[in-house]
């Protein structure tokens, strides 16, 4: 064989070997899970969504632990929040006070910095504004943790 030769089958050896390798081992599956007795910490959002979605974990018994020092956190729970509240038409003429609220969450495992959870709500008719999309987003953020 000639030099060439016997470094391009060298080669073509080396390539097949790195991808038996690779096939051997492959890489280990992200974990997007949410273990119970997390520590979640609650960033600020304008509006002061924050505040209703720390009331709407507990008042939902979300298996986690809200804490108020990021360091200390697992995960962080990021978000935006908007509310409408009802025009006098509506008032005068539906006799409804009821407002629109949009809200979306994330939550960011700290260690890894992979999203480990979404929602987004949207309540055309809410009684109890903020209220009631911070506690749908807890809801659906307790059905993640407690899926297995």
């Amino acid at each position: 064989m000639q030099p060439k030769q016997i470094l391009g089958c060298a080669l073509w050896l080396a390539l097949a070997g790195v991808q038996l390798a690779l096939c051997q081992n492959p890489k280990p599956a992200l974990d997007k899970s949410i273990p119970s007795g997390a520590k979640l910490f609650i960033a600020p959002v304008e509006g002061g969504f924050e505040n209703y979605l720390a009331a709407a974990i507990q008042q939902k018994k979300v298996p986690v632990v809200v804490v108020t020092i990021r360091d200390k956190a697992d995960f962080e729970i990021s978000g935006v929040a908007e509310s409408e509240k009802a025009g006098w038409a509506k008032m005068l003429f539906m006799g409804s006070a009821a407002s629109k609220e949009q809200a979306g969450i994330k939550i960011v495992n700290l260690k890894s910095d992979q999203v480990v959870f979404a929602y987004a709500v949207h309540k055309g008719n809410s009684a109890r504004g903020h209220q009631s999309a911070a506690e749908a987003c807890a809801k659906h953020m307790k059905e993640k943790i407690e899926m297995k």
